[in-house]
């Protein structure tokens, strides 16, 4: 069985699945050779306004969620990237790279659950 998982981008993370970075900013450090992306989803992370506000501060999270998922549902970019990753994971599991320290509040965590309802 397939799954869709979240991994930091800084942590030894597995190879074999179809790699998507969630972040709008490239990952300091990180060369693109070494991150091994099949694709950088830049244009479905959040804006940078909603970035900037959020600031990684926890208590901020559940505020957060939900101006992700009113922007992730007038992305015109949203239902072809719903449709890539289904296809992909109809044959393979699915990576949502993330470079936040914190791994429990960060855009990668809305995005799976948000995609898990897309199924």
């Amino acid at each position: 069985m397939t799954e869709l998982q979240l991994h930091r981008i800084y942590d030894h993370t597995p190879t074999t699945g179809y790699r998507i970075l969630t972040d709008r900013l490239w990952p300091r450090g990180i060369s693109k050779v070494n991150a091994a992306l099949d694709l950088w989803a830049k244009d479905i992370a959040p804006s940078n306004d909603l970035r900037k506000w959020f600031g990684h501060e926890p208590a901020k999270f559940p505020e957060f969620r939900e101006r992700y998922l009113t922007e992730l549902a007038a992305n015109p970019t949203a239902a072809e990237f719903i449709t890539t990753v289904n296809t992909q994971l109809a044959s393979g599991n699915v990576i949502l790279l993330f470079g936040a320290k914190d791994e429990t509040h960060n855009q990668a965590v809305v995005l799976r659950d948000w995609l898990q309802t897309q199924r």
